[in-house]
């Protein structure tokens, strides 16, 4: 083994000519521990040592690399490289009795289980990597010595030394002898340590041990976050964007306007704790929760609960998109504000693009720097997070790919924009994994121009601490900025199709939402060659729907912004025919609608995209009467095949009731509580149905009495409440080719080629490309039209 050279822990990567070596990664994880534990904080659910045994296991999670068949796996010996086969972290467990002699028994317990499990599960059947215990659990110390091979004395003797020593310096250890290590006593050592973690985690915990499951959980996530940016040498930020600056910056911003803070924004800066802050559209809310927010943070970090972090959390890509610009112009914190969705590196690449490139290099090099971007938001980077619910919930996943989420969530803020937009199934996880991230410590605030006392009372019986509601005080006059009408024909019918022609000729902003696809496709069609005759320009007429190509829909989302933004002084007429798509993922402003019927929480969205600001005159919101319709393998009837008849029939019947009435949110929302009234029947099952989604996320999700059991099987099941896939055409197979190649197929090319992507429904069989590895279609498409029709 004379031909080791200085022990490493990883191989040469990029134009480095050696890996970096084991003691360098070692100190480096160590010294990220102690941030990731500076900047998580007190938690009162976890032992009081917590923060020691992080760093600990840091320190002495790779030892076990000095083994020779890691460094020739490494290409670190004047051999040919070849594959070792075995865990360094198993063998890494016998440095613990030796370098941290001084520490009780069940210190060290707790340190091995955060060194053993920071790239494997101990039991389970699934996953990327097998799990330890049908690995090592059965072998004798024999048989644990074989499989590990030689180690040399001299270098084991010097790293544990090292170790000691470092740990000593740290501050995490009293000081004591330098210990002595030979290759005997570390692999008895690690044999008889995994033999007692086995005893401690193979089996499920009593119920009275909950805490300890998910103190072990925490203790794997705290340990995997500080490996991975260590390997990154990705540094976090340590100062939080929003500041008290901000605040006398918004002062000053509104009195140059002539105004001031409204009385719910001065409400929301007062409130510790949870807060639900519900105004109406443009009056504020954002700045509001910001408010909130700031009173928080002072009050958090003042506790001792670290640097809180800010998760800003929206139900829909675009409108996430267009609140990271918003938070980075509003704080002045240009790339300090992090993008959380599972498209983020798009987003980034779409935005390099927007700017700067134009030539196949310059892609190439954007896709690289926005691969960058993400990467660094996935190893926590950013204290402040704008994204969708669902990326901090995969971290109930827990494990070594997800435990990292978990243990970043703790001690933070949670700003939960536009609840309404989720389904009762959906909405009951998230109110799981509120009560979940209130136990970690965590405030929760909602927004909403219009939420139901129903859930506001869910909301309630949720968190265990007191919840504010923050809105304009009594006898506030709402901006009434809509008159209501309603017509008995449908949206599709030749009636409604010429009233909408003479809102075109008359110069308007017209804004057309149906409730699918087919139905707004068809209406496009029809209405396009008036407006685009009566203005002159292709984009008079504007066609957004979910079918798009992703590269595509940024364009066509990017016309309307232009075009119909809020805010404009100069207005511009024209045609938007949209889907949902339009209800919260555009900021724009249009002088008349017409809609399908749908339920009331979405058409109060959809009344939102015109006049905006409520600076004109009320302007006219028309809805169509719903068209009630079967779908396949559901009992029941739905309108236009999307919305239960339920809630749609309520909505309907009160909106005939107010037809030709000025109406306002405040109006809205009291429609809302007639519609979800606990004692009707459509408000008894909506509970029934969120209740039962949040007790079934909790039992299968937020339960830790097997902490480093694999759970890859509960992903499917995951991933399985989230419908949707993407696909490709047939047409486009030979360009995403092309583009996967790019840079030699790595993830940059990859990136690239996803531009080319469609959402589709998830129950949709598509050709799966195994070359590919993509699900291809042959459909009919254009740029303007989106995904028509579907040829199996």
């Amino acid at each position: 083994m004379d031909d080791v050279r200085p022990l490493r822990a990883k191989s040469a990567r990029g134009r480095r000519q050696h890996g970096e070596t084991l003691k360098d990664h070692s100190l480096t994880t160590m010294r990220r521990s102690g941030t990731v534990t500076t900047r998580i904080g007190r938690l009162t659910v976890l032992p009081e040592r917590f923060a020691v045994w992080v760093q600990l296991a840091s320190l002495l999670h790779d030892p076990g690399k000095a083994a020779y068949g890691f460094q020739l796996q490494i290409g670190n010996t004047s051999q040919p490289a070849k594959e070792w086969g075995e865990r360094h972290e198993v063998l890494s467990l016998g440095f613990l009795p030796t370098v941290l002699s001084v520490l009780p028994k069940d210190e060290i317990l707790w340190i091995a289980a955060g060194v053993v499990t920071h790239h494997c599960c101990i039991t389970g059947d699934g996953g990327r990597r097998p799990p330890l215990l049908p690995l090592y659990g059965h072998d004798s110390v024999e048989e644990f010595a074989a499989r590990f091979g030689p180690i040399d004395p001299d270098a084991l003797q010097d790293l544990a030394a090292w170790m000691h020593t470092t740990a000593v310096s740290a501050g995490l250890i009293p000081p004591g002898p330098t210990p002595t290590l030979t290759p005997a006593t570390l692999i008895a050592d690690a044999h008889s340590l995994f033999g007692e973690l086995l005893d401690r985690w193979e089996w499920e915990l009593a119920s009275e041990e909950e805490a300890d499951g998910l103190a072990a959980v925490m203790l794997q996530g705290a340990v995997t976050m500080a490996d991975r940016m260590a390997s990154a040498h990705t540094p976090l930020h340590t100062r939080q964007p929003l500041t008290t600056d901000y605040c006398q910056r918004l002062v000053a911003r509104l009195s140059a306007k002539g105004h001031q803070l409204r009385p719910h924004q001065v409400a929301a800066a007062g409130i510790s704790g949870h807060v639900i802050i519900r105004a109406w559209t443009g009056s504020g809310k954002t700045e509001a929760v910001l408010l909130w927010a700031l009173r928080n943070l002072a009050e958090m970090t003042e506790a001792g609960q670290g640097t809180p972090r800010i998760f800003y959390l929206l139900p829909y890509l675009a409108a996430i998109n267009a609140m990271v610009q918003r938070l980075e112009e509003d704080l002045q914190a240009e790339g300090q504000i992090g993008v959380s969705h599972s498209r983020a590196a798009s987003y980034y690449l779409a935005r390099a693009l927007a700017d700067e490139c134009t030539t196949s290099a310059e892609a190439l090099t954007a896709a690289r720097k926005s691969l960058a971007q993400e990467n660094a938001t996935r190893l926590f980077r950013e204290l402040i997070r704008v994204g969708t619910p669902y990326q901090p919930l995969r971290g109930t996943l827990a494990g070594p790919s997800h435990s990292a989420v978990l243990a970043d969530t703790a001690n933070s803020l949670f700003v939960l924009d536009e609840l309404h937009a989720y389904d009762p199934k959906r909405l009951g996880m998230i109110l799981a994994m509120m009560s979940f991230w209130e136990h970690l410590g965590g405030r929760i605030g909602i927004v909403s121009a219009t939420l139901p006392d129903a859930l506001q009372d869910a909301i309630r019986q949720t968190l265990n601490q007191p919840t504010h509601l923050v809105q304009p005080p009594e006898g506030t006059a709402f901006p009434q900025r809509h008159r209501l009408a309603v017509r008995p024909d449908a949206l599709r019918s030749e009636a409604a199709i010429a009233e909408m022609e003479a809102r075109l000729e008359a110069g308007e902003a017209l804004l057309v939402v149906a409730n699918n696809r087919p139905t707004a496709r068809a209406l496009y069609q029809r209405l396009a060659p008036t407006a685009r005759r009566i203005h002159g320009h292709r984009d008079a007429a504007i066609m957004l729907h979910s079918r798009y190509r992703r590269d595509h829909r940024a364009t066509i989302e990017n016309r309307i912004r232009h075009r119909y933004k809020n805010g404009q002084t100069t207005r511009t007429g024209g045609l938007l025919v949209a889907t949902q798509t339009v209800e919260v993922s555009l900021d724009v402003d249009f002088d008349t609608l017409h809609t399908a019927c749908a339920p009331m929480d979405a058409l109060c969205q959809r009344f939102g995209r015109v006049n905006r600001s409520g600076t004109r005159p009320p302007a006219d919101v028309i809805v169509h009467a719903p068209q009630y319709v079967p779908r396949k393998r559901e009992h029941g009837l739905f309108a236009d095949g999307v919305y239960p008849k339920a809630p749609v029939s309520l909505a309907w019947d009160i909106l005939q009731r107010h037809d030709g009435n000025v109406i306002d949110e405040a109006m809205i929302t009291s429609w809302l509580n007639e519609i979800y009234n606990p004692t009707g029947a459509w408000g008894k099952a909506w509970r029934a149905e969120l209740d039962q989604a949040k007790e079934k996320f909790t039992e299968a999700f937020l339960t830790w009495s097997e902490p480093f059991k694999d759970r890859s099987r509960l992903r499917e099941d995951f991933d399985a409440m989230f419908d949707g896939q993407e696909v490709i055409l047939a047409a486009d197979r030979g360009e995403y080719a092309e583009r996967l190649a790019t840079d030699y197929g790595r993830r940059p090319g990859r990136l690239l080629a996803e531009d080319l992507l469609i959402p589709v429904a998830g129950n949709l069989t598509a050709e799966w490309d195994d070359r590919l590895k993509v699900g291809v279609i042959t459909a009919d498409y254009d740029e303007e039209n989106g995904l028509g029709e579907i040829r199996h």
